[in-house]
């Protein structure tokens, strides 16, 4: 039997999955780490996390914060950014979801799919003092979660047969928020992305829930239009 030991902390395993693990450790709720924290998490020895922090602190892909824990740092911009720059639904999305937002006083947001879990990858965040918000690559994968629902083709809300089509999460994963999401079709009529408006609890009753629902089919339709979809999709 193998010993675990810094030089090979996880048989099996390459200094690019390792890497990786490492960088899927942070988290909006975990946005600085320690080597301590990072190790058990990764399973790997504590100086093996800390030579790759090390690499990746050269590149810019991590920085120290004054805790001197650390946290991701801009160069995963540049690295993701052609990406981002390259998702069309993303280009095609952002001005509907300014719009959006600017005729709901909401945050709207755009969802994709990874395989698991929905991902967000624009936002717009509501201009009022109390609002919702998640940030860019947050993800999402319990069930009661309206962009997870779109995904997985379990929406809530009006009669599919009978009219337009949103998921809700009504206080299901959060008790003070409230969750509308709509799917984004492309030319071939699949579904790529979904169109989110996200409010707190308290400003959101059942009227103003279909208000929500219908301007998020709308802009949803909108995003489709652009990317070559056409007609009132349902889910």
């Amino acid at each position: 039997m193998s010993r675990q030991s810094p030089d090979n902390p996880r048989r099996g395993a390459s200094v690019i999955e390792n890497t990786v693990a490492i960088l899927r450790c942070f988290a909006p709720d975990r946005q600085e780490l320690g080597v301590t924290e990072i190790a058990p998490r990764v399973g790997l020895h504590k100086s093996s996390v800390s030579r790759i922090l090390a690499s990746l602190e050269q590149e810019g892909i991590v920085e120290q914060a004054p805790s001197r824990r650390y946290r991701l740092g801009l160069g995963i911009i540049a690295i993701a950014g052609p990406l981002l720059a390259d998702l069309d639904v993303r280009r095609a999305a952002y001005p509907i979801l300014q719009a959006l937002t600017r005729a709901t006083s909401e945050t709207s947001a755009l969802m994709v799919w990874d395989g698991a879990e929905a991902v967000t990858v624009e936002q717009v965040p509501s201009p009022e003092p109390v609002k919702h918000t998640s940030s860019l690559g947050s993800r999402y994968r319990t069930e009661g979660s309206a962009s997870v629902k779109v995904f997985c083709d379990a929406g809530d809300g009006p009669d599919r047969a009978g009219g337009p089509a949103y998921a809700l999460n009504d206080a299901e994963t959060s008790p003070h928020e409230v969750g509308i999401a709509a799917p984004v079709h492309d030319h071939r009529g699949e579904v790529v992305a979904a169109v989110l408006i996200a409010a707190p609890k308290f400003r959101t009753d059942a009227t103003r829930i279909a208000e929500l629902g219908e301007h998020c089919v709308q802009a949803a339709e909108r995003v489709s239009l652009r990317l070559g979809g056409s007609g009132r999709q349902r889910l």
